[in-house]
């Protein structure tokens, strides 16, 4: 076996996964068996770049030693930098470099994606064209081709309705004022506009609030955790460097 080979199995990932309401990581290998448990903090109420930092580093100080960093932001993300942030402190995110911050955080180097890419890496079967649909403080969408991420597009922010988009239509702030049913409701017509739109072969469905849900899935539909999707930060550094999946070195080691 060669050496670089060996090496390459060595190596551990910091997976973190920030959200509107926790922030969540765990340490993974890179075949992405789970070496330091999943664990979680909330996510600050008011969450500057500088806020979740201090909760990601906070995190990272009760896991093991890591090599790498992958990193899911609820929001688009290009190049490593936050281009939007509309669940969390929106006004201080445009163009935040939070790749490189992160890296010269802890002096690794970092793979940062929208959250709902990252997670959908776990789960995909990686066989046709697959989607994945994140129910949380925010709608995420994620879609993938063989197994392969498609760049990211932000279909939250199509509109659904006339004062909507999918965002505010069956986010967090939208079950908690209209009601779980008609929630459900909403859902159920969201996924059967994605079903017409996309006609993708299997639809999966994450989130805090996929347990919402209480209408019967299609045998193509499946529910997944957050705990499977974090796994999807080893599958980011198994990736191959595209434009969305961009690798930022620090400008220190530690």
């Amino acid at each position: 076996m060669p050496a670089n080979q060996h090496l390459e199995k060595k190596t551990n990932i910091l997976s973190v996964d920030i959200g509107g309401s926790s922030i969540k990581a765990c340490v993974l290998t890179s075949e992405g068996e789970v070496v330091s448990e999943y664990t979680k903090l909330p996510t600050p109420t008011f969450a500057t770049p500088a806020a979740v930092l201090e909760v990601i580093k906070q995190l990272a100080a009760t896991l093991a030693t890591f090599d790498r960093i992958a990193v899911g932001f609820p929001g688009y993300v290009k190049y490593g930098k936050v281009k939007t942030a509309p669940n969390l402190a929106r006004n201080k995110w445009k163009d935040v470099d939070l790749a490189q911050q992160i890296a010269d955080l802890f002096g690794k180097p970092v793979r940062l994606i929208n959250d709902a890419d990252q997670q959908g890496l776990a789960v995909v079967s990686g066989k046709g064209f697959e989607l994945v649909i994140t129910l949380g403080t925010g709608f995420g969408t994620a879609q993938y081709f063989d197994g392969q991420l498609l760049p990211h597009l932000e279909l939250a922010h199509l509109p659904v309705t006339k004062s909507k988009d999918y965002d505010n239509y069956i986010g967090d702030k939208a079950l908690k004022k209209i009601g779980k049913k008609d929630w459900n409701d909403r859902l159920e017509r969201i996924i059967g506009i994605y079903k017409t739109v996309f006609n993708y072969d299997r639809l999966y469905i994450g989130g805090g609030n996929a347990k919402e849900i209480e209408f019967e899935l299609e045998d193509n539909m499946k529910l997944v955790n957050n705990r499977d999707g974090i796994k999807g930060g080893a599958k980011l550094w198994a990736a191959k460097e595209r434009y969305h999946v961009y690798t930022t070195q620090p400008k220190k080691i530690k």
